[in-house]
């Protein structure tokens, strides 16, 4: 891929989405995605970048739950944003939650946010990190990218995958916004397209900057299989060389 002229393409002006320039933040996080991405078909890259364009304001940078673009503070400390969802939680500001997930600790953080001990558990098991032992890696760019890239690719986010808006006509960027949120159809404050209307714009454009640096060049993209258990991320190795390991002890012993 050319990333060269993937960035000039999202810097022209009439790309409407970076203003004519990126961030160094911005473009660290979208390197990221590519990276984690690579081999997707050109839609589905598209798409993952369209979601995270929406999930971080433009940002495109892994960020703490509460943390928006226009803050001066991009990396609160975690005490900070859970007095945030606290505050908003007492004042019924949250009442799709019924029980506060964040005290513990396990708030939303990266591209596309994971909270909840369970999808800890479960990207952990993705990433082969033990993102329950020490959450703030799921801010690491790389590992925020790949939980983004696999969370949609095998639907851990929502039950719905990439693969789920394949048509012979096309890819459904709309109906796509259902593997992250089903807000597809809701109009945010004084907006004229809907969210799912929002994501099929910021596809297209992506579309245009990947087909012009070339992508598609790279092998097909193999998703990662669950590396360890989740409970046993920092134990042996598991599988084959755990067998070559254990008969080579014996051996010697």
């Amino acid at each position: 891929m050319k990333k060269e002229l993937f960035f000039d393409s999202l810097r022209n002006s009439t790309s409407g989405l970076f203003g004519g320039a990126l961030s160094q933040r911005q473009v660290v996080g979208i390197e990221a995605l590519l990276d984690a991405g690579q081999g997707l078909p050109l839609p589905h890259m598209a798409n993952v970048l369209a979601q995270v364009f929406r999930e971080t304001g433009g940002g495109m940078y892994p960020v703490k739950e509460t943390v928006y673009r226009s803050h001066k503070d991009q990396d609160p400390s975690d005490a900070a944003v859970i007095a945030r969802l606290d505050a908003a939680f007492a004042k019924g500001q949250l009442s799709w939650v019924g029980t506060p997930y964040w005290r513990g600790g396990l708030f939303g953080r990266g591209q596309i946010q994971i909270t909840h001990a369970e999808n800890y558990a479960k990207l952990s098991e993705v990433v082969g990190v033990d993102l329950l032992a020490d959450p703030s890696k799921a801010l690491i760019p790389a590992i925020s990218a790949r939980i983004a890239v696999e969370g949609m690719w095998q639907g851990l986010f929502t039950t719905r995958k990439l693969s789920d808006y394949d048509h012979p006509d096309g890819f459904d960027h709309f109906g796509a916004r259902d593997i992250v949120n089903g807000d597809k159809a809701k109009f945010d404050k004084g907006a004229i397209l809907s969210v799912g209307q929002l994501i099929e714009h910021y596809a297209q454009t992506f579309e245009k900057a990947l087909k012009s640096a070339d992508w598609g060049a790279e092998a097909p993209f193999v998703h990662i299989q669950t590396i360890r258990p989740p409970n046993d991320l920092d134990g042996p190795p598991k599988g084959l060389w755990s067998l070559i390991l254990t008969t080579l002890k014996g051996l010697f012993l």
